[in-house]
């Protein structure tokens, strides 16, 4: 007996081995896109407010490390994001001229407007287990019969989405243009600055909202896609899926609209261990159920309140504009459950499809893989906690 059981606990080291290794991905930093706010004046001057993390600039880390931990320099990465505000910008302060010689602002005549650095503004290192955004302002003359501006981030320091808005300080009037979000090294389209901006077509704004919302799912949501597989596991029926599946959604999506509006906020510190001890949940309650009930479908949906406030993290710096707010809140969802469906599909064609009747699925595969699932969320939750 102890023989044909061996392969079983070969498999389930092996997996439980991967799973700490997700674990350790999962709990590392992904450096978000810098947010680029550009306000030209009719005083003849521009101003560029930068959000960054300006550990992540000082030691090169940018998109191509979807882990910070990956990073050759991710220890130091990790140093910097414990300093204190007047220490990490005394270390900045060495790295401002190159800073600014990378960054362009040019008209439409391709003449580069030259920058300078107004102020800094670094935030205590608080909760270390989220980048602390820095805001870096710039500022520029600008001669008035400039018709347009484009701007340049290069890709070494990472994404960037800008935006513009045309200032009248006298009149009490802006108007902002809509992001632009520049995922390779490239100049933003130009920004006019003679007419009221135009808005991008409907398809574009649905179809860049989709791939963000699917993104934070695959391949960046590992906690998401953990809380998924929980809830597949305790019943491979496709109706007792669609019913949790279509729960989480709507009350992820309540959430979001909720959080974005600011109606509602809760700390990181507090929403990212939730969330953690959410997966542990999950994965007990599979352990010591064997049949979907109404508990569960109640479970479901309350933690997808919760997931729902950390799915605003990756719209909320946005500061969605309102008319485009229904339009981006949708087809972030969109591309949410599309990443979530996916998830199901392939755990149902590649496990359940060939085993679900299998005398031992449940202890096999469910029991095992609901153990590991908790294990992996209790982790998280103590590692966010700080606890170790």
């Amino acid at each position: 007996m102890i023989l044909k059981l061996c392969p079983y606990y070969r498999w389930l080291g092996s997996l439980c081995i991967l799973l700490i290794a997700l674990s350790n991905n999962a709990v590392a930093d992904v450096v978000k896109p810098a947010l680029i706010e550009i306000s030209t004046h009719t005083q003849g001057h521009v101003d560029i407010e930068i959000r960054a993390s300006i550990e992540a600039l000082l030691t090169g880390i940018n998109a191509r490390y979807k882990n910070t931990k990956e990073a050759p320099n991710g220890d130091q990465y990790d140093q910097l994001r414990k300093l204190k505000s007047e220490d990490l910008s005394e270390k900045f302060n060495q790295f401002k001229a190159g800073f600014l010689k990378n960054l362009i602002l040019k008209n439409e005549k391709n003449y580069a407007i030259k920058l300078k650095i107004k102020s800094i503004k670094i935030p205590e290192a608080g909760y270390t287990k989220v980048p602390r955004i820095s805001l870096i302002t710039l500022t520029a003359q600008l001669n008035r019969e400039t018709e347009s501006l484009q701007w340049y981030y290069p890709l070494k320091f990472g994404d960037n989405a800008v935006r513009l808005r045309q200032v009248n300080k006298v009149e009490g009037k802006w108007h902002w243009s809509e992001w632009q979000w520049l995922r390779k090294d490239q100049f933003s389209t130009p920004f006019s600055l003679s007419e009221i901006f135009t808005q991008r077509p409907l398809y574009k704004v649905i179809s860049e909202y989709i791939v963000i919302g699917f993104e934070h799912i695959i391949p960046l949501g590992l906690d998401h896609i953990l809380f998924i597989l929980g809830i597949f596991l305790l019943n491979t029926q496709l109706k007792p899926l669609v019913q949790q599946i279509t729960l989480f959604t709507l009350a992820h999506t309540i959430t979001l609209g909720l959080s974005i509006n600011g109606i509602i906020s809760l700390p990181t510190n507090i929403v990212e261990p939730l969330i953690a001890l959410s997966i542990a949940y999950v994965g007990i309650e599979n352990i010591m159920m064997s049949q979907l009930n109404k508990i569960r479908l109640l479970v479901v949906f309350l933690f997808g309140l919760i997931h729902g406030m950390g799915f605003a993290s990756a719209l909320s710096d946005f500061n969605m504009p309102e008319n485009t707010f229904i339009t981006t809140l949708i087809s972030f969802n969109v591309g949410v459950e599309l990443g979530q469906l996916i998830v199901i599909a392939l755990a149902y064609f590649s496990v359940a499809l060939w085993f679900k009747n299998k005398y031992w699925y449940r202890s096999f595969i469910v029991i095992p893989s609901s153990l590991l699932i908790s294990f992996v969320g209790l982790y998280w939750a103590m590692e966010r906690l700080d606890l170790f």
